[in-house]
């Protein structure tokens, strides 16, 4: 298909955990690297992350954001085409719901069926998975008929050569469009021979593209390597994984850049797109190797924060001007308005992406009651909710109808009533109405009414409501001034 990305003659970066984040992929992307593999990602961690269009700083960033406020996965519009993104999982159904969270967002998913690590193999996942084919099978053809972007998988090799051959070809039958082979057994470490026969065994048979990994320590020290380890293992592309955590301009044809130079051009990615700095150092670390434990890596070691890294690295100028930069931006951003929150117009609904935040209001005034106080004072039909929960986390996402038309927040909430309200503050800002927020014009009246019993129940009388006070202030008489 057109635009689907190919596996055929290809280098890639291999996924990596910790190592595999945006700064290294993106690193990678500007050395030569044709396709980047992020770290593999856990299906139960992604299911509970909500999609964040990053629209606050210059970072032009799609986060996927957990329930603690971690960013589990970011990716940006410069790898988008060429960014695999990779899961562990032994659930079908929950693959498949976080293959369609990312898949707009990604090139391609697959499926870690290779790490012998127990944080990968607990639960199944993992080499795991290389005991169970009907498991493979299953998940593999779930994600093959379920998303539009093609679906790969990582695997180990088997014992025996048969074993191997024959577990390849069922994995070929799901419709995958590539397999890559790491030529090792599960059981086997880095310090093993890569067994090149087995991956040749695999690629002769299948019609598939097979991705050869594991010639990092046997043979793969320079670029010209690359070639060398495709033509043993009769592979149609290669896979690095430790060359290039330890020198990413490995993926240069014009030949590798000092490490020095390299860690520099990391840590101004890393600057530029606000990395988690515990994560930049470990990075940095793997790049150092055994001078980790000199002066220099002991400062690095010792730095906490990006800033401190900069410091250690004489970058401090380079992380104050890019820190300056972005906050201008953020403060544009600020002045001319979230452009993140623009309504999309889709048939009959309207959508935005909004949260209910309950510190930006005053004591018992909601969005849920401006829009009511709307529709009364409009002679409209009062504002119905209809809201739904996502199963695999739990979260709520609510839709409210009004003058027929529905609104919705296209954030996922932590309970039913912040999604009513998420709504609620969609519909106000479409219309272009007061929602009561903290600060918001002329919310400085509901501090200078005095309750008057008697007007609150003539209004309740005439309505057949009850009055609201808030703070001894009826919020009829608030909203009727905003009205």
């Amino acid at each position: 298909m057109m635009g689907r990305l190919c596996f055929a003659h290809k280098t890639a970066l291999a996924p990596m955990v910790r190592v595999g984040t945006l700064p290294m992929r993106l690193l990678a992307l500007d050395y030569g690297a044709d396709i980047v593999y992020c770290e593999e990602l856990i299906d139960i961690k992604m299911a509970q992350c909500e999609r964040v269009v990053n629209g606050t700083t210059n970072l032009h960033t799609v986060d996927f954001v957990a329930p603690d406020e971690r960013v589990m996965f970011r990716t940006c519009s410069k790898e988008k085409g060429r960014v695999v993104f990779q899961m562990g999982t032994a659930d079908p159904e929950r693959a498949l719901v976080v293959a369609k969270l990312v898949e707009n967002d990604v090139a391609a998913v697959d499926v870690n069926m290779g790490c012998p690590k127990e944080y990968s193999t607990k639960g199944g996942m993992g080499s795991a998975l290389l005991s169970d084919p009907e498991k493979i099978e299953a998940i593999l053809s779930t994600l093959v008929n379920g998303i539009s972007k093609p679906v790969t998988c990582k695997i180990r090799i088997l014992p025996t050569l048969e074993d191997t051959v024959n577990l390849v070809k069922r994995i070929e039958k799901t419709g995958v469009a590539a397999i890559a082979v790491h030529g090792r057994m599960k059981e086997e470490r880095p310090r093993h021979p890569v067994h090149c026969d087995y991956i040749q065994a695999v690629a002769e048979s299948v019609s598939i593209p097979v991705i050869a990994n594991g010639g990092s320590s046997d043979i793969v020290k320079t670029f010209e390597d690359i070639e060398k380890f495709r033509a043993a293992a009769g592979a149609s592309s290669v896979m690095l994984a430790r060359a290039a955590m330890w020198n990413p301009s490995i993926f240069r044809q014009q030949g590798a850049l000092s490490v020095e130079e390299v860690m520099e051009d990391y840590i101004r990615y890393a600057v530029r797109y606000d990395n988690n700095p515990f994560n930049t150092k470990y990075c940095l670390c793997q790049m150092l190797r055994d001078r980790v434990e000199s002066p220099f890596g002991k400062r690095l070691h010792a730095a906490q924060t990006n800033e401190e890294i900069c410091e250690v690295f004489g970058m401090t100028d380079f992380y104050n001007k890019t820190k300056a930069e972005l906050e201008a931006r953020k403060a544009a951003l600020q002045t001319n308005g979230d452009q993140t929150e623009q309504p999309t117009h889709e048939d009959d609904l309207i959508t935005m992406p909004v949260r209910f935040e309950r510190r930006d209001y005053p004591p018992q005034i909601t969005p849920k009651m401006y829009l009511l106080e709307w529709s009364r004072k409009e002679k409209l039909d009062q504002p119905v909710y209809e809201t739904e929960q996502r199963t695999q986390d739990r979260a709520f996402q609510s839709t409210v109808i009004i003058d027929n038309k529905k609104y919705r927040s296209a954030l996922w909430e932590k309970s039913k009533k912040f999604a009513e309200q998420a709504a609620a503050i969609v519909c106000l800002r479409t219309l272009g109405l007061p929602e009561g927020r903290i600060g918001e014009e002329h919310s400085g009246l509901v501090n200078k009414r005095k309750r008057d019993d008697k007007k609150c129940a003539a209004l309740d009388d005439s309505e057949g409501n009850k009055s609201l006070y808030v703070n001894g202030v009826c919020a009829h008489h608030v909203l009727r001034d905003f009205l």
